[in-house]
């Protein structure tokens, strides 16, 4: 296929790099680093082995890519105003679409593009970071769950599952949305958020301190609870699991703790937010999410 990664940072550079290496077509639309793409290829690292690959091109705007068979959007959520200028120039009449954002509220912002059973969730449980320029650096690959934008399993997620098993990513289709998103979100609210609300920590500093072990762990009933009130409950093995997979990391720094030192916009909206207004709506009182949106946006208005 040609495949298109809008926003070749840490996911986008992984999965390019592997798309690529499986014989597609993969073009990188990349605000900063698409000279260094071009001329270098991406460097991808993973427990000590380097590599270099090279991809289709690298560009600043869409319209140099052009229509593809499929496009990966991998731009923080943040920058989802923009969709209709990163997005719809790379879309044809049968193109579809796959975003690998954090949080809840992107299939919608898509959905203003194209019609919904050409648009896939993938759901990313992987140690990422991009470490410099066009340098991608994986401590744990992890693996990939995709699900419709809406109702059952469809041709469009099953076409992007066996991209990306022929890629050979750890990827599964799952029957509904929601429910990957709140099993996501049983890691993400907890970790990204106590990083910065913990003053710019690791995972392993969060898990070393009790109380802030103990928050992560009330946290994550929290989201739990959630779920279940939508009708997307998660069994306690998967809480426990959050905890062992994060022990392994060692000391990580979440996407959003990066952001955040690095004086970027941090997703709270589609983090924090838009699943505290979902778990509300449901009925369930969240009180240690709400506090901890409280602490980030005062952490981050402190940083102004």
């Amino acid at each position: 296929m040609k495949i298109a990664i809008v926003g070749t940072g840490a996911l986008g550079g992984w999965y390019a790099a592997l798309l690529a290496e499986a014989g597609h077509e993969v073009h990188c639309l990349a605000r900063s680093d698409f000279e260094l793409i071009r001329r270098n290829g991406l460097t991808i690292r993973n427990k000590g082995q380097e590599r270099v690959v090279r991809v289709a091109s690298a560009a600043p705007c869409a319209a140099e890519i052009g229509r593809c068979d499929l496009v990966v959007v991998t731009i923080k959520s943040t920058a989802n105003h923009a969709l209709a200028e990163l997005v719809a120039p790379l879309l044809g009449p049968a193109s579809l679409v796959l975003t690998l954002q954090n949080g809840m509220g992107n299939v919608e912002a898509l959905a203003r593009l194209l019609p919904a059973e050409r648009i896939v969730a993938g759901l990313c449980f992987v140690c990422i970071n991009r470490t410099a320029p066009a340098v991608i650096d994986t401590t744990m690959a992890g693996y990939v769950r995709m699900a419709a934008a809406a109702g059952p399993i469809n041709p469009a997620v099953t076409t992007c599952v066996a991209a990306f098993v022929g890629a050979r990513v750890d990827c599964q289709a799952e029957t509904s949305l929601e429910a990957v998103l709140w099993k996501k979100l049983c890691w993400n609210i907890p970790f990204n958020g106590l990083s910065i609300a913990g003053g710019g920590i690791t995972t392993d500093l969060i898990l070393a301190a009790p109380a802030l072990n103990e928050r992560a762990y009330l946290l994550m009933k929290e989201v739990q609870a959630a779920a279940l009130a939508r009708g997307h409950g998660f069994e306690d093995a998967h809480i426990k699991r959050q905890f062992v997979v994060t022990a392994g990391m060692g000391p990580y720094r979440p996407s959003s703790l990066i952001d955040f030192v690095e004086g970027r916009e941090v997703e709270v909206e589609g983090i924090w937010g838009e699943p505290l207004r979902r778990g509300i709506e449901a009925g369930v009182r969240m009180p240690e999410l709400v506090r901890l949106v409280a602490e980030i946006q005062a952490r981050i208005a402190a940083r102004k």
